[in-house]
This record gives structure tokens, sequence and C-alpha cells, in this order.
């Protein structure tokens, strides 16, 4: 058997409906399982992106950068890869999401979906919730597609850290944890658990959702003081994105051009090797497609 082909977003938007359940079995196949709490091995470097919402397009952009980067780096996403897609992408949470988990499934050692609140709602419900019309409008009334899509994407673990002392995940962190043992609140997390982690607003954002109370500088400390971790790197939170926080051990990245007003369409290169304690050792890169409006859905 020849390796995966991972399929253009404009080639998965033209699939029929046979061969979009083609797809999902592949991807079935060859997507990982990961655990919970990621430890990220194997490069030099990674490229974290964050909220990319169905902009495939900034998301194409991103891989073409991805792909020339040496030597080769992880590519890591913090979550919120569907729903609220661009007018210039329509069906985008579909294309976005299966593309992603198609690198995935291509490079199961260097691509890495983290979880976040859009990708959990099977667990915490979340509005606005496209994702299941969208299937719908491409294929069809049929509901084990849309279960099967949020199935792969949940097989991506909901934080990550690396040996260079970054945390990275959607919003937050659990706020209760094992004395002595602050990895076991990421072993099997309760809903309250789940929802400090996908859900937590920083309390420098204005956004209040409320689905977790909202962390400070002296949580994020607290974190970092029982991990033995470095510095935070997330999403969620669009009003903040690009701004170091906390005495520059936090940075909110955002890449869809839904929420380009704040702070741009970015990702970070993240080295995995010496140890990093401000992300402002860390380099921001914004993406070709900031700025940008398409005439076509599939051009």
């Amino acid at each position: 058997m020849g390796a995966f082909v991972s399929p253009t977003p404009a080639e998965i938007l033209a699939l029929e409906p046979e061969a979009a359940d083609e797809l999902l079995e592949e991807l079935e196949r060859n997507v990982p399982v990961q655990p919970s709490l990621l430890p990220l091995r194997g490069a030099e470097e990674a490229f974290v992106f964050g909220d990319s919402h169905g902009d495939w397009r900034s998301t194409q952009e991103l891989v073409t950068r991805w792909l020339t980067l040496d030597p080769p780096a992880l590519l890591v996403g913090l979550g919120d890869y569907v729903d609220r897609h661009p007018d210039d992408c329509p069906n985008g949470s579909v294309a976005n999401a299966l593309y992603l988990l198609s690198l995935a499934a291509r490079f199961p050692q260097r691509v890495v979906l983290i979880q976040g609140n859009h990708e959990t709602a099977r667990r915490l419900p979340v509005l606005p919730r496209s994702l299941p019309e969208e299937i719908d409008d491409l294929w069809g009334p049929r509901d084990d597609r849309y279960e099967r899509l949020v199935g792969l994407l949940e097989r991506g673990p909901v934080a990550a850290t690396t040996e260079s002392g970054v945390y990275l995940a959607h919003a937050g962190f659990p706020r209760e944890r094992p004395p002595g043992r602050w990895a076991g609140a990421f072993e099997r997390p309760d809903d309250d658990a789940l929802a400090d982690i996908v859900w937590a607003e920083c309390d420098a954002s204005r956004n209040r959702r409320g689905a977790a109370p909202a962390w400070g500088r002296a949580d994020l400390d607290r974190f970092r003081q029982d991990s033995g971790l470095g510095v935070f790197l997330r999403g969620h939170d669009p009003d903040v994105v690009g701004r170091p926080l906390y005495d520059d051990r936090c940075l909110t990245l955002h890449t869809t051009r839904i929420y380009e007003r704040y702070g741009g369409v970015i990702a970070a290169r993240v080295p995995l090797g010496s140890r990093i304690d401000s992300v402002r050792s860390l380099s921001v890169e914004h993406l070709p497609s900031e700025g940008r409006s398409y005439r076509s859905a599939v051009d």
C-alpha cells in the first residue's frame, strides 16, 4: 500500500458523497489517536497556529510555509478548526478540518491537532455550530458523516508540552490539580477540567463566555510553578491576539481572517531545544492571506 495522499481543500469540496465516505475511511485508518497531554518531540522546531475556523485559504498558506522549513518542523494547531468560516470559504469547516486531518494522516509524526472548544462540542456544546449543516450541504443528510468527522478531530490531544518549557492548549489549564502530579489533571479530564482547558478566557480579554471562570496572572504563575513550564501558547480570545501577556509568559494566536482586525493572521515558530521563559523568544509570522479576500470558493 502506498503512502496516504492528502487532498487539497478544493479537491475536498469537489468530492462526491461516495468519495467523501472513502476519505473518511482512509482517515479513520491513518489518523493517530493521541494522549490527552502530548509531549512534542521529533523536531528542532514547531510551527504553531491558532484558531483557523474554516479559513482553509489561510491554512493552505500556513502549510505552504511549513513545508518550506528546513529542517522539517512539527505543525501544531491550537484548536477551533471549524465553524465561523469566512464568506469566501463556503463550507470551509469541512474543507479545513478534512485538509488538516489528511495532513495528520500523511505526516502522523509531524502534525498535531490540539482540540479546542469547537472540537469538544459533543461533551461541551458550542455555538455557532455550522459544521453539521455544511456536511449536509456538501453531501446530503446523513448523521454518521458528522459523527465520524468529529470523532477524528477528537483523536487529538487537549494540550501539549515541549522539553523547551512551552505549554500549548486552546484556552487554559486545569484549575484543580493533584498535589505534586500536575499532569494527572489531564488524564480523562472531567467536564470542569475540560472546560478550564478549552473554554476559559484569560482575564486580559474582554470575552466572558461563561463556560469556565477566567484565569489571570496568579493562576498562570501557579500552573507554571506546578508544571515547571515557562510559557503558554493559546488561542480562543481574539482580542488579545499577538500581545505578550503576564510578563511575556503568554501569547495568543489566531490564524483566520475572520478575526484578523485584532492582531492579524499569525503563526509562531517555537524552538523545541533550548529553554523558553519568554514568548519574545518565539518568532511570529503573518501569513500572506492577511488582508485578502478571494473571488472563487475553490480557486
